[in-house]
């Protein structure tokens, strides 16, 4: 999609001639143009449609929620005026209610004002039962949204919500304008292009041009509600390539500025930074690199329903399998390789914040080749003449993809032998991290769909408290033909035990008790070994010495302050 350049050119004169008023605040786009590369390119702009972390970042310039949390993990108020509280009356004692004021004055970038009316629309837009939106775990809990006036939202709960800061928090659950989607709830979601793909927002930027999979042009939004930002008048987002390449344009040829998710070689990056011209940031929050091991039966022969909970995998329902699998990995190996001081091996899915972060599946850390050879044996897997293991005439073969990157591919390629020494064979795809991560519908190599026996990618959740993010492996996060293929339980876990902690959890107020239950679901999910966790890793990107403002954030939006950001003169 194309849309006019003219803002472009505007945005562009401003940044001729830096200029101060009369408050002492200098115009808005005075630095010209700051170039951005991901790796993985955006498909679309809407990041209720994707999972993706691409497409939620290339969004946040755009489309914002009330609260940011900042690169410390502390929450900030963003189009809220303030942070609602028991203490303060904005959290109804019993609970059930948080209120929530608007900053006054804030307008739509087509100069329409942001009302109360929008934040209602946004939560009747994700929770559609046919939209497919697949941030609605951060909504779970909520039984109503009210607009009491223009500037006053409140949101009510089914139940008491000892942490309440979940809908309209964080980059994955913004606002957008009800004027623009009105026409596209439910199965309409994905045939709303022009919203899609060019959504009306309050940030500091607007778009100018999308071309999905390639390239996005932003210009500075002048209904921007700070004076003076954003510093860069257009922004160039450009997608595709891969990690190394990225880390190149900015820290060997200069022609980058910010380039993000560098899963290379440590001594690669460390050799480009000595050139001078860029210096790697890194930020540990939460990211784990995993394994999903599927729990549907992905063959192309099940036609429509390949995929689906209707056809439990032949064998990897048995968690003995997926433990073989676990126990055959030497995490310390693919960390020294791959990720060097970015990456630690773990074996939870959610490693962080301390008080979350449990110690009960340690095992994992000590590779045990022959442990699980004798676990495939008791399970009733023989090996055959060829060494892959045979059970029932079903032979242990599994198709492992993941997204193209040196770096999973390295994982992948040394996975694959350990797995040979237990009697697994293994086929090996890699896909565009475009497609991957795109969440096509109409795509058969998507992550959400998930084709394939067993699929590596990382994920992880904004914010400190970990409620919305175990809520993603609830039975109804399943992704579907009936949701659009859209969801965050990748790996199809069900089990109504599980289901019946998240509520628990979203009941509870106590931080010890809240922390027991999220290791307690975390456990489950481990000992089901329908993930196997991997690597917790760093989060590293790098940007130009002449690019300031900057501050790695891995609890949000990577790119989550780019209104502060401006060139160093």
């Amino acid at each position: 999609m194309r849309l006019t350049t003219a803002l472009m050119g505007a945005a562009a004169t401003l940044a001729l001639a830096p200029m101060a008023f009369a408050d002492g605040h200098e115009a808005r786009g005075r630095d010209g143009q700051v170039n951005i590369i991901y790796w993985q390119a955006p498909s679309i702009l809407n990041p209720f449609l994707s999972g993706g972390t691409k497409e939620v970042e290339s969004a946040s310039l755009i489309i914002e929620p009330l609260v940011r949390f900042d690169e410390t993990g502390a929450m900030v108020p963003w189009l809220a005026d303030s942070i609602p509280t028991v203490e303060n009356g904005g959290v109804a004692a019993d609970l059930k209610q948080i209120t929530w004021k608007l900053k006054e004055g804030v307008l739509w970038s087509d100069g329409t004002p942001l009302t109360a009316a929008d934040a209602v629309f946004t939560w009747e837009y994700c929770t559609h039962p046919e939209g497919g939106c697949s941030q609605s775990s951060y909504f779970d809990g909520v039984d109503s949204v009210v607009a009491v006036d223009d500037l006053t939202i409140q949101v009510n709960f089914a139940a008491p919500k000892p942490f309440p800061y979940t809908a309209f928090v964080g980059s994955e659950s913004p606002i957008i304008q009800k004027a623009q989607f009105a026409d596209c709830m439910g199965a309409k979601a994905p045939e709303c292009t022009e919203a899609n793909f060019a959504p009306i927002g309050t940030g500091p930027f607007v778009v100018t041009e999308f071309r999905p999979n390639d390239v996005i042009q932003y210009a500075a939004n002048e209904n921007f509600r700070e004076a003076g930002k954003p510093a860069f008048a257009t922004v160039l987002f450009k997608g595709g390539g891969d990690a190394t390449a990225a880390a190149r344009a900015v820290m060997e040829t200069g022609e980058f500025d910010y380039a993000w998710n560098l899963q290379i070689d440590p001594n690669v990056l460390k050799d480009m930074e000595s050139k001078g011209l860029g210096k790697v940031v890194a930020a540990y929050a939460t990211s784990v690199e995993r394994i999903h091991v599927n729990q549907t039966d992905p063959s192309a022969a099940l036609g429509e329903e390949r995929g689906t909970v209707a056809h439990p995998h032949p064998f990897l329902t048995d968690p003995r399998v997926g433990q073989a699998l676990s126990m055959a990995i030497d995490r310390s190996l693919i960390a020294e390789i791959g990720y060097g001081a970015g990456g630690v091996p773990t074996c939870n899915v959610l490693p962080a914040p301390a008080a979350y972060a449990s110690t009960a599946n340690d095992g994992c850390l000590t590779q045990d080749i022959e442990g699980a050879k004798a676990l495939l044996d008791a399970a009733g897997w023989v090996p055959g003449a060829d060494g892959v293991r045979v059970k029932d005439g079903q032979r242990l073969t599994l198709l492992y993809q993941t997204s193209t990157n040196a770096v999973r591919q390295d994982t992948q390629a040394l996975v694959k032998q350990w797995w040979s020494e237990i009697g697994v064979e293994t086929q090996l795809r890699n896909i565009d991290a475009s497609v991957f991560f795109g969440g096509d519908p109409g795509s058969p190599d998507t992550f959400q769909k998930f084709f394939a026996d067993v699929e590596m990618y990382t994920n992880n959740f904004a914010g400190v408290d970990p409620e919305a993010y175990m809520a993603n492996w609830r039975c109804s996060e399943i992704p579907s033909p009936e949701t659009q293929w859209q969801g965050s339980n990748m790996q199809r876990f069900c089990s109504a035990e599980y289901d019946a902690l998240v509520d628990q959890m979203s009941q509870t107020a106590a931080l010890e008790e809240r922390g027991a239950l999220a290791k307690q679901m975390n456990d489950m999910l481990m000992q089901s070994y329908s993930i196997i966790p991997l690597i917790h890793r760093g989060n590293p990107s790098a940007h130009a010495n002449t690019l300031g403002g900057v501050k790695m954030n891995d609890w949000d939006s990577e790119i989550w302050n780019i209104k502060d950001w401006h060139r160093v003169k």
